[in-house]
């Protein structure tokens, strides 16, 4: 009976060394709550920027390095009136496109909340470059999770300009 026992817990502490390690170490979790914090006092510095500039009319070119369909990648060129988006348009043939694709990047209000999404979401990697002037980003890379294939974003705010 107890030689049983004993090989039960043997093959259970056996067992249990080969498993790999679920949680992170202490010095992984303040490095990860440091970069969180930092990416949100990022985000907020920037967004209050874009916000104090009060610009209503724009245009930008935007590109979608996504892995989707290539009429959801663009580049395309958005314009916003009045904070609205008022046309997107192919940048290869001048021509409209389905609006629905890019429902989530076509004011740069948007842009803002896929960060804020990203962050909120613990995204694995958040990699943001601002306009220094403007506040605007003007990239925006984002993988959610390390485990997973082909969910990143790659987003590309270009030829920023104000217009009347």
């Amino acid at each position: 009976m107890r030689l049983s026992i004993i090989i039960t817990v043997g093959l259970l502490v056996f067992a249990g060394l080969n498993l790999p390690v679920m949680s992170q170490s202490p010095v992984d979790i303040a490095h990860s709550s440091a970069k969180k914090n930092l990416e949100q006092r990022l985000l907020n510095f920037n967004r209050r920027l874009w916000n104090k500039k009060n610009i209503s009319n724009y245009r930008y070119t935007f590109s979608n390095g996504c892995f989707c369909i290539p009429d959801a990648r663009g580049p395309v060129i958005i314009e916003v009136r009045n904070g609205q988006t008022t046309s997107i348009t192919s940048v290869e043939t001048g021509q409209p496109v389905n609006p629905d694709f890019f429902d989530n990047y076509n004011t740069i209000p948007k842009l803002f909340n896929v960060i804020q999404d990203a962050i909120n979401r613990q995204a694995y990697s958040l990699d943001v470059d601002y306009s220094p002037q403007l506040g605007y980003p003007t990239q925006i890379n984002v993988d959610y999770n390390s485990q997973i294939a082909d969910e990143e974003i790659y987003l590309t705010i270009e030829n920023f300009e104000e217009i009347q």
